[in-house]
């Protein structure tokens, strides 16, 4: 054998001794832990219990928090909760916004048709409620009343199978404590809502009463996309599983559905100045939220209306034809449909999610927009045609005759309009809550919900926006007079 070849084994030899050393004592290498969106509800008390700023951390966030943070790390992976009313997130656990869905969900045949659920872990069946000392003592009593129910709910998936047969009408809210109040005032003579719910309401300051047994008991699970996120739903079921070998879950049911854990504000707190102090945190954020969407979404908006009300008055046919139909459009749709078109219908054609303040910005940008653009086109339109033929007489272009001529006297007209808009986009933020955007009347619902103190917390809400409101007329009163 030649000293070439003989070198060549050598060398192989080696390496090969390196390489296996090199693997004997290489560190094992772990795969980062998978985070998933999890979609949930803004309050469903004693499932989700929000604390005072609307996030579920804390001692006591409710049945189905607790038990994925159990799950998650006893699975290893990590999860990012998106919260927003029920029926949205059915919407977009279909729209691919989110990996699993929960909130009190009843496993239903019609939903098993889109979703593949998990283990239940808890049995709810639906009872009826009615006001303390109001006059109905039987589902009999309800022919020819309305009934307030939570959209999507079994609890509202009940109580339409009956009512032809009791003759009640029907009245859907989003909101559990909102539907609560309706009986509680008297606007609606009863409700139907799962009995652990209903029961830690009345627990916890709603003057109602459950005079019914429950019915129609469905066992209550999380769920994915069917067919998708399988590995996810595996680890949810062996979490489950473990949860209840170990007895943890029956001592998390025990924790909220017997009293345990789920204390609310105490008197102290339920006056104005005590809610004031107790929630100064939650309502300050919810404020720079609203904040942030509406000079955000009105600055957009103001370019978005400028371009349209340019191309209304441009030269030809169809600029000023596409200016209108986009006007057309944007303001005939109603902006909660808007909103969920954006962010819930949106992701299946692109194929990516779209974040909740870009849909919440780019809803506020294409409604508000419109009507700057309405404004605009219109504001432009009311300087004298003269102007314009004096300025192009003069030999000035288009663009110069529009910037030099007409836009400094057009804006002197529509500057009070567009202060008037720039105030609609402040409360039309409040629109958004539908998707789950936390801002000031989002905040004030989830802080409801824990204490029932409805009448309080929106009056309290209802002054920050008076204020804001008041704040900016000044501004707008004096843009006018330096203008003048």
């Amino acid at each position: 054998m030649s000293k070439h070849w003989l070198r060549k084994m050598l060398m192989g030899l080696t390496v090969a001794v390196g390489i296996g050393v090199g693997l004997g004592h290489a560190q094992p290498v772990h795969a980062a832990e998978p985070t998933y969106t999890i979609g949930t509800v803004d309050s469903f008390e004693p499932f989700e219990i929000p604390n005072n700023k609307g996030t579920y951390t804390g001692k006591n966030p409710g049945i189905e928090i607790e038990m994925l943070q159990q799950i998650a790390k006893h699975e290893g992976f990590k999860y990012n909760l998106k919260v927003m009313s029920f029926d949205a997130t059915l919407t977009a656990l279909q729209a691919g916004q989110i990996d699993a869905s929960m909130g009190g969900m009843s496993v239903t045949d019609e939903r098993k048709a889109t979703i593949d659920f998990t283990k239940s872990y808890y049995d709810s069946g639906v009872v009826m409620a009615v006001a303390q000392d109001g006059p109905i003592k039987s589902m009999k009593d309800l022919k020819g009343k309305t009934v307030a129910v939570k959209a999507g709910t079994s609890g509202a998936i009940y109580a339409k199978s009956i009512a032809k047969k009791y003759g009640f009408k029907l009245k859907y809210y989003k909101t559990d404590n909102t539907m609560w109040s309706d009986v509680q005032n008297g606007n609606s003579a009863a409700t139907f809502d799962d009995e652990p719910v209903l029961r830690y309401g009345i627990r916890n300051g709603m003057k109602l009463k459950v005079i019914t047994k429950a019915v129609d008991s469905q066992p209550v699970a999380m769920g994915v996309k069917k067919g998708q996120n399988q590995e996810l739903l595996q680890k949810l079921n062996d979490g489950i599983t473990w949860m209840e070998k170990t007895g943890r879950m029956q001592k998390l049911l025990d924790k909220y559905t017997k009293g345990s854990g789920t204390k609310t504000d105490g008197a102290a707190q339920r006056t104005i100045m005590g809610l004031l102090k107790a929630n100064k945190g939650a309502l300050w954020d919810g404020l720079v939220a609203t904040l942030e969407l509406t000079l955000v979404g009105a600055a957009l908006a103001l370019v978005f209306g400028v371009i349209l009300g340019v191309m209304g008055i441009a030269d030809g046919k169809f600029f000023p034809w596409l200016s209108a139909t986009i006007i057309y459009i944007f303001r005939g749709m109603p902006m909660i449909v808007l909103a969920f078109f954006i962010y819930i219908g949106m992701p299946s054609v692109i194929g990516h999610k779209v974040p909740l303040f870009t849909a919440g910005v780019l809803t506020l940008m294409l409604d508000e927009g419109a009507y700057v653009g309405a404004i605009v086109k219109g504001g432009f339109k009311a300087v004298d045609r003269g102007q314009w033929e004096a300025a192009r007489s003069l030999g000035l272009p288009y663009g110069k005759a529009l910037r030099k001529v007409i836009m400094p006297q057009g804006i002197k007209i529509m500057v009070p309009s567009l202060v008037n808009q720039f105030i609609i986009t402040l409360k039309d933020t409040s629109i958004l809550s539908a998707i789950g955007v936390m801002e000031l009347t989002q905040t004030g619902t989830v802080i409801i919900s824990r204490n029932m103190e409805g009448f309080k917390m929106w009056l309290i809400i209802g002054v920050i926006y008076i204020v804001i409101i008041t704040l900016l007329t000044w501004l707008s009163n004096y843009v006018q007079r330096k203008l003048a």
